[in-house]
């Protein structure tokens, strides 16, 4: 048996007119069967329809789905990790940066790519991956929009853009790992880094010199990716979330709807 959706069942869920719809039915470009005189669209072949098809989503439509029934946003639903983290290791073969994806209390989604080894070394240490996500969690905090330079706890520079669900910001795309002009500290800052984070001096000593090297033009080329980058990730979060808000709903429908037997089922 074949659960199967009325015309207005999928007007509802692709948002576009019933004549539409028959036209699209009569041209073959949505699965349906004629039965009698009334079009009908089996459940099953519209959710493959729609995952192949990935229409896109306005802002307006992703919101209204992330804050359905009350519930909050959460990143991670829709930037699925195995997906994110290539996009984050190519990002950063590319930038020559490292570059990480969190949520907005600079929680990790991804893993660091193309991580420093001052960076690599001193993140081993739990106290110090704990200072990591506080100071993530301090450029969320930060209203000014733009992407720019800021020293990390760690003494080299970092930067991030955000992505938004709906209106809502939802995650940041932070990039680091960079010497600044005056690099390596001086001792007693060295010192004071590795009280920071937790780490014993010769840690930073030994490890100082393994950050990444930009000249100011290469610097601003990244800074001037980054928001790009934080756009592409946002409209793919958001077209991925409107489309699961179409699959809850077809499997919605489905529930309540009468289903038919298809020629194949009978006897």
């Amino acid at each position: 048996m074949t659960t199967m959706l009325t015309s207005r069942d999928v007007q509802d869920l692709i948002n576009v007119d019933r004549s539409t719809i028959y036209r699209m039915a009569e041209q073959g470009r949505i699965p349906a069967i004629k039965v009698g005189r009334q079009w009908r669209f089996p459940a099953d072949a519209v959710e493959r329809w729609l995952l192949e098809s990935a229409p896109e989503a306005s802002s307006e439509l992703a919101a209204a789905a992330a804050t359905r029934n009350g519930d909050s946003i959460d990143l991670r639903n829709f930037l699925p990790r195995s997906a994110i983290q290539s996009a984050a290791d190519l990002l950063a073969d590319m930038l020559g940066v490292m570059v990480l994806i969190t949520d907005m209390n600079g929680v990790p989604v991804t893993s660091v790519a193309n991580p420093c080894g001052l960076f690599t070394v001193i993140s081993t240490h739990p106290t110090a991956v704990a200072s990591c996500i506080d100071g993530w969690r301090d450029y969320g905090s930060d209203a000014d929009q733009m992407a720019a330079w800021r020293p990390s706890h760690f003494g080299f520079l970092c930067a991030r853009s955000f992505i938004r669900l709906g209106g809502e910001i939802a995650g940041m795309v932070i990039v680091g790992g960079i010497a600044p002009d005056e690099w390596p500290p001086a001792q007693t800052d060295q010192a004071a880094i590795a009280a920071k984070v937790g780490v014993d001096t010769k840690v930073i000593a030994d490890h100082v010199d393994e950050v990444h090297y930009l000249d100011h033009g290469r610097q601003q080329w990244v800074l001037d990716c980054l928001p790009r980058i934080g756009q592409m990730l946002t409209r793919f979060a958001n077209e991925r979330q409107h489309l699961v808000g179409r699959l809850e709903a077809i499997a919605s429908i489905a529930a309540s709807s009468p289903t038919i037997e298809t020629e194949r089922s009978r006897p």
